[in-house]
């Protein structure tokens, strides 16, 4: 997955950005149709000298819709956790609808071509 990452007013160490990476990239099990992504770390209270929480914004693009998930806690590594796990229900449930939804109209298609491969029978030769 093409995943962009930014650290607003900050800037983010590398093993940091490997660790969401490699989060991120296992989201492919449960869509593999997911075009691209954009990761945003914030800090809370940045303009102070004290830095409260930090935030994870996950944007992700798939066909038809878009997904923002956004999640806050002490470490980015556990903020990354809460956002992969409201990500992966995300990902499930859009997928479900999805499969949901067309499923009545390619059952009348099956149908329809099965009826007509019965219907038509090659002569012999």
């Amino acid at each position: 997955m093409r995943l962009q990452m930014h650290a607003v007013r900050f800037t983010a160490d590398q093993s940091l950005l490997d660790f969401i990476q490699a989060k991120l990239d296992k989201l492919d099990t449960f869509h593999d149709r997911i075009i691209s992504g954009e990761v945003f770390l914030r800090l809370e209270g940045a303009d102070s000298n004290k830095v409260k929480e930090k935030i994870v914004e996950v944007r992700l693009m798939i066909p038809g819709k878009e997904i923002f998930v956004k999640e806050h806690d002490k470490s980015f590594e556990s903020a990354t956790d809460r956002v992969m796990d409201v990500l992966k229900d995300k990902l499930v449930r859009f997928k479900q609808k999805r499969s949901d939804i067309s499923s009545p109209a390619i059952a009348e298609v099956t149908s329809r071509v099965e009826a007509e491969d019965e219907v038509f029978e090659p002569d012999e030769l």
